[in-house]
């Protein structure tokens, strides 16, 4: 489903350097992958290349047959909108609207119609363990129930691909392992393949394979 080839990226300025060089792998649909690395390695960026976000100096990054280093910047915005769900270690979650609308922005983001939406979200709270917090709104929660939230509008479209990056940072190791196994376990059974960039081996250890990413590349760890 996503092939990447060679992707490579480079900053420049008065300490130019290559970030990432020659990187490449696959993602199979349903497969969940972990990414680790030393803190300013590239993680994120390389997050930002396959998503779309950052253009990469050379290399391709494929989803389902898209090119997506030859597509432009409204294509590729309509690609994530539609195809990918993003989770953050900062959350992210729209202080002044209740869970359940947080939830459901992805879905407002594409039109959805309104009943088949207001079906989805609730589907997706009972999966996350928030269906009696709909009304609620972010103060009101906890930082792991903050996560679950993030967890539940990254998938409340049905994505291709979702990515999770550093997204128990925030969280004490109880909620973690709860927000990790919710993460897994709701990208599995919506058929979405996962890419999760971390630097935690408890969270790399919910992945089906992890690669290390280091100054020499990307490699199975």
């Amino acid at each position: 489903m996503l092939s990447v080839r060679n992707l490579s990226k480079s900053f420049s300025g008065p300490r130019s350097k290559a970030v990432l060089k020659d990187i490449s792998f696959d993602l199979a649909a349903g497969e969940y992958v972990a990414i680790m690395g030393e803190s300013g390695i590239g993680k994120s960026t390389l997050l930002n290349l396959i998503a779309g976000l950052d253009r990469a100096d050379s290399g391709q990054v494929v989803l389902d047959g898209a090119d997506l280093c030859a597509l432009g910047d409204d294509a590729l915005t309509l690609l994530r909108r539609r195809q990918m769900g993003f989770v953050f270690q900062a959350y992210h979650v729209l202080p002044y609207l209740s869970v359940a609308q947080n939830v459901a922005l992805p879905l407002a983001l594409n039109r959805a119609p309104k009943d088949a939406a207001t079906a989805r979200v609730a589907a997706l709270l009972r999966a996350v363990r928030l269906q009696d917090r709909g009304e609620s709104l972010p103060r009101e929660l906890s930082g792991g129930e903050m996560q679950r939230v993030a967890v539940a509008r990254a998938l409340v479209h049905a994505p291709r691909l979702v990515f999770a990056d550093e997204p128990t940072g925030n969280l004490d190791p109880e909620s973690a392992r709860e927000v990790l196994s919710l993460l897994r376990e709701c990208v599995k059974a919506g058929g979405a393949a996962g890419v999760l960039v971390t630097h935690s081996p408890m969270a790399a250890a919910t992945a089906d394979r992890v690669y290390t990413l280091t100054q020499d590349g990307l490699t199975p760890a």
